[in-house]
């Protein structure tokens, strides 16, 4: 992972590392190609009204490879003789773990304020 440590604004979390925790999170479960995890987070965020964007996934993606977190492999695609996908699977399972704790202590912290505002505005 990279030497720089990702610093809090003091607000909410950023959309990259939200959609990090999450490709984290599903490729820990199994196997995924960026389509997959795209669709996956439509189908989970579009009833709260997020709906990342397919250049998103691929930014994060991206630096989960650079960071050394994540690493890319080729398969052929299912009923394809020629065609192969990109899939993706943990790399470093520890850095993984450090930038998901990381992400969880930002979360919180997120939280902590939301519920404040709301009790304090719609009380």
């Amino acid at each position: 992972m990279s030497t720089r440590k990702r610093e809090s604004t003091g607000f909410l979390i950023k959309q990259r590392a939200f959609l990090k925790l999450y490709i984290i999170t599903n490729i820990e479960n199994r196997r995924w190609y960026g389509l997959q995890l795209l669709d996956e987070m439509k189908k989970e965020f579009g009833p709260f009204g997020f709906e990342p964007q397919h250049s998103e996934i691929y930014r994060a993606l991206h630096d989960l490879l650079e960071d050394g977190i994540l690493t890319r492999g080729k398969i052929k695609k299912n009923g394809s003789k020629y065609q192969e996908v990109a899939v993706y699977t943990i790399k470093d399972q520890e850095k993984a773990k450090t930038y998901k704790k990381m992400v969880k202590a930002d979360l919180d912290r997120c939280s902590h304020l939301l519920r404040k505002a709301l009790e304090d505005n719609y009380a």
